[in-house]
């Protein structure tokens, strides 16, 4: 496939790759920048993982053909929220890939690269010299095929994310929280499952069509929903997740939102 300037660039963003499927995202293109990527970081493994967006799993067998042509070895974790795909850089100290269009609409997808310990990888830091090996064709393989194996990590993520706190004093809440049939229906039940809590779910279904709102707490009106069901059942609070479950917009037992600067500013005083 032939790449010029002009056709990566609204694919090749600042911070991540993303397009729309069939058009820009090609099982083809995947390939090709799995071959590109594995170059750059040069390691001897890499992990990915994936959303529960329809194309994902055939997107995330060709990036990992691309990667393996070059001999490199891959760690499919399977499906997974971004910051898990993160932790895995950590746990397992190799690059890594995600595919997500975060909460972008359903006909979207996308990649985020980082290298070992979760370092992001940006414009400056890599992906123009993807981009670069992508227009110049430069995408050497080797003599020798990588293999492919798959680990699950979502229970040690889980584990390393309650570590990060003491649960131990808080009361028990009542908790309402809509995935917007994104990846926290996936890892909310391992991560805030054994916690003390009343967690009532919202659209945990896993379903990358979206059929109940955009998973985009970004858009006051994807909240409504949230914040109707936590009035209606007397909880201490509801949260929404976007698509890939990175992001988190907190409404409180009035069903207000509650501003994500004081949440930080709360958050950096504990």
């Amino acid at each position: 496939m032939a790449y010029t300037a002009q056709s990566l660039a609204t694919i090749i963003k600042s911070y991540d790759v993303r397009g729309l499927v069939g058009s820009e995202i090609t099982e083809e293109f995947c390939r090709d920048i799995g071959i590109a990527f594995a170059n750059l970081v040069a390691a001897d493994e890499i992990v990915v993982g994936f959303d529960m967006r329809p194309t994902s799993e055939n997107l995330v067998q060709s990036f990992s053909e691309g990667v393996r042509a070059t001999g490199t070895n891959v760690v499919n974790i399977g499906l997974a929220a971004t910051d898990q795909l993160y932790f895995a850089t950590g746990r397992l100290n190799i690059p890594g890939a995600m595919f997500t269009a975060s909460h972008n609409p359903a006909q979207y997808h996308g990649i985020k690269f980082a290298r070992a310990g979760a370092s992001p990888i940006g414009a400056t830091s890599g992906l123009e010299r993807i981009r670069e090996a992508l227009i110049s064709n430069e995408l050497p393989v080797a003599t020798h095929q990588g293999s492919e194996r798959r680990i699950d990590l979502l229970e040690e993520y889980g584990q390393h994310l309650r570590s990060l706190v003491d649960c131990s004093k808080i009361r028990r809440l009542k908790i309402v929280i809509d995935a917007g049939n994104g990846m926290a229906g996936h890892t909310v039940p391992k991560v805030l499952g054994p916690l003390n809590l009343e967690i009532i779910p919202m659209y945990f279904e896993l379903d990358g069509t979206f059929p109940n709102h955009e998973a985009n707490p970004l858009d006051s009106s994807t909240l409504r929903d949230l914040q109707k069901r936590v009035v209606a059942e007397k909880a201490d609070l509801g949260l929404a997740f976007d698509g890939d479950a990175d992001r988190c917009f907190l409404v409180d037992e009035s069903g207000r939102l509650v501003d994500p600067s004081l949440l930080t500013a709360l958050i950096a005083e504990s």
